[in-house]
């Protein structure tokens, strides 16, 4: 099987690239703005027809599309995330080469939740930034092309590689700092937020399921189980060795101490609420992955202590 992979060099790219490679059944060539990709291409600012030409002298069965921004204004945003799609499905219908598009999608298209609920696909989306409405205009996009298409909204991904700019990567950052530095104590905002995390590596194999399946329009990719930002970092405090306290700056007087020498318990229910957002989803999300479950065939494998103890490890290495 013949796969072009779009973004490869990207967070979640090179996990799914590492897998597509393990299958001896899979041929596959890398396309991006990275020197190591196998062609050098932006899909931000090159042509459809550029891309048609690429695609009928490839012949891919599968067209995997991992490319994308995370951060920058709505207009950096839209070019990368919107426009960029409409010139993969555009040069897709010229081709006439068939292939399946699998485009990588995610959690911020639906916006805020409300709390306790599992999101299903069938969620009306609100998104609640640009980054959520840039991403969710390249999913109408894909579903409206009438290309052979499956768009994966993979929920909040972490694992090794993840971006330091991330809520688990800065925190990991900021234990770093504060057992390079000998502090007893680590101030942290914003453990108020539960997300449903999935580990990169179990990403990587939804989109491997994905590209050999049949299933079509909006599949999500996570846990469905939502963890609390302080739980999350109590395990990371554990995973490291750091015995100091992690104290929160937005919670009630008297609550705020999460974790420390002298306490063996983690507070469950502070009322940490920080605003704004900066995905966009408010203070829960979590996802329905039946859909997943049943259409591709997909369960995650990874728990978030072994995602974590993998992010700590690339923290450390930084000591």
């Amino acid at each position: 099987m013949r796969v072009l992979l779009l973004g490869a060099n990207g967070f979640l790219g090179r996990f799914v690239a590492d897998r597509l490679l393990a299958d001896p059944a899979v041929h596959l060539t890398a396309l991006g703005r990275g020197d190591d990709a196998d062609v050098r291409f932006d899909l931000s600012g090159g042509s459809p027809g550029a891309l048609t030409r690429f695609l009928g002298a490839v012949h891919p069965g599968v067209v995997i599309n991992c490319a994308g921004a995370t951060r920058g204004g709505a207009r950096e945003l839209t070019r990368h995330n919107t426009v960029a799609v409409a010139t993969v499905c555009e040069a897709l219908r010229r081709s006439g080469c068939g292939a399946r598009l699998v485009q990588i999608g995610c959690a911020s298209e639906y916006g805020p939740s409300q709390q306790g609920s599992s999101t299903a696909e069938d969620a009306i989306p609100r998104p609640g930034g640009p980054y959520g409405v840039s991403k969710l205009a390249a999913t109408e996009l894909v579903l409206g092309s009438g290309l052979d298409a499956v768009v994966l909204r993979v929920f909040s991904p972490v694992g090794p590689g993840t971006p330091a700019g991330s809520p688990l990567g800065r925190l990991a950052e900021a234990m770093r700092r504060a057992m390079q530095s000998g502090e007893g104590e680590l101030k942290l905002s914003g453990l108020g937020v539960q997300r449903d995390f999935v580990d990169v590596r179990d990403v990587a194999r939804a989109v491997h399921a994905a590209s050999l399946s049949a299933a079509q329009g909006v599949v999500n990719i996570g846990t469905g189980r939502a963890v609390k930002l302080r739980d999350a970092a109590a395990t990371l405090a554990r995973v490291a060795g750091y015995a100091g306290a992690l104290h929160e700056l937005d919670t009630p007087p008297g609550r705020a101490v999460i974790g420390g020498p002298r306490s063996e318990s983690i507070v469950e229910h502070l009322a940490a609420t920080p605003s704004p957002y900066p995905d966009g989803c408010g203070g829960w999300q979590q996802a329905d992955v039946r859909t997943a479950r049943d259409r591709l065939g997909w369960r995650p494998r990874i728990n978030l202590e072994e995602s974590l103890a993998d992010i700590w490890m690339e923290a450390a290495c930084r000591i």
